[in-house]
């Protein structure tokens, strides 16, 4: 596959193994290190972060206890590349990781000349464990017990149902008391319109469920089911320094939770808002129910940990979530698909109650993990360790510049400024309502057209309502200067995108999936 951008450049070099600096001899006891990942939560649908719909009590009180970024971002607004991105902490163009591995060859995964941040703390002495959705790869040496994971519970899917269906033929059938959709709302069409979201309409029983490499039969609630592991995991290691990592698939589609959550939200009239806020429910318990266990326990003031979402909710659920008061969604770089709610609590070093407008970036959540156990990532990481920005020894920008880039489509925030440059659509295209899926191996190719260009001031323009491109021509000429520099250190992706979605923006047709 031929490289995107202007300029094609050789690939970065192998990163070296991970040294540890920290060893047997360490005596003061190291943090714990807890990575708690939402699946497609929406920046506005929680309390914490002004949701009027959806209570958080447990993400609130955390928030409380700690740090809530206001600007938070993934590397990607998409599932599989940010959770690469967060467990090597490169960006995931770094080594081809650049789209969903949808339909793809079950054998690969994420390159294994990276390093995950569970073999840097592996070998730093920490017991690791992943708990949750993986997706990075299924098999052999792409599977998280060979990626730094001592235990893993949990699904390599990129999606699964919920609920076990116990009907056969009867797709939607659910427990007395819970609730399914897979439209936008009432009425709505939905997940029902066809391709590949028409597939996860005919869910009838969950993708396998394994514990380490073998399949195991789980019957409770998924949500449920991860954090009961998780608080397991807790307890059996309270004695000595844990990385865990709870990839929760909530609030992912199929829409789907029992009574006890949906019962809290049976005044919403609308079904998809209401089982919607009924998964996040889940969550929130989940979040609750790991603060309570770190407590009982008596670890809870050495212990670090990272709420955050792999991307921004999903446009094809419609009004069942927003990123309000974000512009954009999952799939699109405006920073409703990029930016995402973002809180650490560490009690006694993380001072509570603060609110933290500057920028940091999942990629930081690696190195950060990394510098506590007193170990190194390899060379070419991409965050920082955020430590002396959340206990008050820096007060700078953690990161001045993130870049984005998914095939043709290129965005960069650098201080204020916000550029996205995205593929026109061929004339004639019609704007889809679903994303069309392409057979394998077929390129994206540069519009005739060109890119169409936004430029928006973030802290004038938050919402990203005024593109400033024509009239500020010298900011677009340094932005893509900035954006051509920093991918002569990106790779060809590993394989092609099969998402072909065109949307309207501004009045211009542009391919959202490359």
């Amino acid at each position: 596959m031929k490289r995107t951008f202007l300029a094609a450049a050789a690939a970065i070099a192998a990163g070296a193994a991970p040294q540890s600096s920290a060893g047997a001899e360490t005596t003061a006891p190291r943090p714990n290190v807890i990575v708690i990942l939402a699946d497609d939560l929406g920046y506005g649908d929680t309390s914490a972060y002004g949701s009027r719909i959806i209570r958080t009590p447990n993400i609130d009180a955390m928030a409380a206890d700690g740090v809530r970024f206001t600007q938070g971002y993934v590397s990607h607004p998409v599932c599989a590349p940010s959770r690469a991105a967060l467990l090597t902490g490169r960006y995931q163009t770094r080594f081809g990781y650049e789209f969903n591995p949808v339909g793809r060859d079950r054998t690969g995964g994420v390159s294994l000349d990276e390093t995950f941040v569970g073999q840097v703390l592996q070998k730093a002495g920490y017991r690791t464990a992943m708990v949750g959705k993986w997706h990075l790869g299924e098999s052999g040496a792409y599977h998280p017990v060979a990626r730094g994971f001592d235990e893993y519970f949990g699904t390599t899917a990129g999606a699964n149902a919920f609920i076990v269906t116990s009907q056969p033929g009867d797709e939607y059938h659910t427990p007395p008391g819970a609730e399914a959709t897979y439209a936008t709302a009432e009425g709505g069409a939905g997940l029902g319109a066809g391709g590949e979201a028409a597939q996860m309409v005919r869910l009838r029983a969950r993708s396998p469920i394994y514990r380490g490499r073998e399949p195991v039969e789980v019957k409770d609630y998924l949500t449920d089911a991860f954090t009961a592991e998780a608080v397991r995991f807790i307890g059996d290691n309270k004695d000595r320094p844990f990385f865990l990592y709870l990839a929760h698939t909530t609030p992912h589609t199929p829409l789907q939770a029992p009574a006890k959550y949906v019962d809290r939200y049976r005044h919403i009239q609308n079904k998809g808002q209401r089982v919607y806020a009924a998964m996040v429910a889940a969550l929130d318990d989940s979040v609750g129910a790991i603060r309570a266990k770190l407590k009982a326990e008596g670890i809870e003031k050495n212990t670090l940990i990272v709420l955050l979402s792999d991307n921004g909710c999903a446009g094809y659920i419609g009004d069942a979530c927003t990123n309000a008061p974000l512009n954009g969604y999952k799939g699109t770089h405006l920073e409703g698909g990029v930016r995402v709610p973002f809180i650490m609590a560490w009690p006694g070093r993380i001072k509570p109650g603060q609110v933290d407008p500057r920028v940091v970036s999942s990629l930081d959540i690696a190195p950060t993990a990394a510098a506590l156990a007193g170990a190194t990532l390899p060379k070419g990481s991409d965050g920082v360790d955020l430590t002396p920005f959340v206990t008050g020894k820096r007060t700078d920008t953690p990161n001045k510049t993130l870049y984005w880039r998914s095939g043709l489509n290129f965005a960069i925030r650098d201080g204020d400024w916000k550029m996205w440059m995205v593929n026109r659509a061929d004339p004639g295209e019609q704007d889809t309502t679903s994303s069309r899926v392409t057979p394998d191996g077929v390129e994206a190719k540069l519009s005739p057209l060109g890119r169409f260009v936004m430029l928006y001031n973030l802290k004038d323009d938050p919402g990203e309502r005024k593109n400033l491109a024509a009239s500020r021509p010298d900011v677009v000429a340094q932005l893509q200067a900035k954006l051509e520099a920093w991918d002569k250190a990106n790779v060809p992706a590993q394989w092609t995108s099969m998402r072909q979605g065109v949307r309207r923006i501004e009045g211009e047709l542009v391919r959202i999936y490359p």
